[in-house]
């Protein structure tokens, strides 16, 4: 046998000499308890690789192996730190007396905070779906999303509702104004939610910052289309959203307005830092997101 196998203190390397593998034979019970308490392996007759001789080597292994899992660990908090919206195997179904209706399929979305995304596709795509889940207006079938860091399926309706009035800003393609309360009042009622009170002054600046500062006591019925998207936006930013989901915002708008309504919504979306996710059917506006993702058939898929 090598002597090499016996010896002590193993080689500060391994000689390319050396046996690749080395079968020590079973020692005497004392042999073995005078190696335990030295501190010394014992070998029990098993063969083993004489790279294990090398203090050295094993010492660049284990650190090597420690760094990568200390290197993942930190990935893999990095991304949860900036994602601050995440879906992860997202899929929805829903159940008719006839068939199983698939919307989503295993969608896997991450957003970074301050980005600006579009979700684009056909009616129908999935995509008004997939902003519901999202935003925690709704339950997947399968999958999770976290919202800010929070798991959505560990939290109740309650919970899901606080987090929303919290931090998270609305526009629609209806622009769900209350008919009975004016501008000015329609864009404090995200306070009043809250439980807060009124911040009149900051309402005052969100209209004047869209054009509206003539028309702040007016109702919706007396406000054109545009000017009522207008109020909805101002009201959206009221709560300073760290996410804003805006969700076919010029549907309802010719043209003209609706290109003024959008450069509305990336100027304020610029000027607050705000996450902007955008689901629209129009490619040309996507274009002015800085990350597009295109729905098909309930599947999503990135494109530069």
């Amino acid at each position: 046998m090598s002597s090499e196998g016996r010896r002590a203190n193993p080689l500060p390397v391994v000689s390319p000499e050396m046996l690749p593998l080395i079968t020590d034979t079973v020692l005497p019970f004392s042999a073995r308890e005078s190696a335990s308490k030295l501190g010394q392996a014992c070998s029990m007759g098993i063969s083993y690789p004489a790279l294990k001789l090398s203090p050295r080597i094993n010492k660049v292994l284990l650190l090597a192996a420690a760094e990568k899992t200390t290197t993942n660990k930190k990935e893999s908090s990095r991304v949860m730190q900036t994602s601050i919206i995440s879906a992860q195997s997202l899929s929805k179904l829903v159940s008719t007396n006839q068939e199983h209706l698939t919307i989503l399929k295993q969608v896997n979305l991450s957003i970074q905070a301050g980005e600006s995304v579009a979700i684009v596709g056909a009616s129908g795509a999935g995509k008004s779906t997939l902003m519901t889940l999202l935003a925690g207006l709704d339950t997947p079938s399968e999958g999770e999303v976290y919202l800010l860091g929070k798991p959505l399926s560990k939290l109740d309706d309650e919970a899901r509702a606080a987090l929303r009035s919290e931090s998270v800003g609305f526009v629609f393609q209806s622009f769900l104004l209350i008919p009975s309360l004016s501008a000015l009042e329609n864009v404090t009622l995200p306070c009043l939610l809250k439980g807060e009170a009124e911040d009149r002054a900051r309402a005052q600046m969100l209209l004047k910052s869209v054009g509206l500062e003539h028309r702040m006591h007016h109702s919706p019925a007396q406000l054109s289309g545009g000017e009522q998207q207008r109020v909805a936006i101002a009201r959206a930013f009221m709560i300073r959203p760290q996410v804003l989901f805006a969700d076919e915002p010029t549907g309802n708008l010719d043209q003209e307005t609706a290109a003024k309504v959008i450069d509305l919504l990336f100027e304020l979306n610029r000027e607050h830092g705000t996450t902007l996710v955008l689901v629209t059917h129009d490619p040309k506006l996507a274009q002015r997101c800085q990350r597009r993702f295109f729905m098909q058939a309930g599947e999503l898929e990135e494109r530069v």
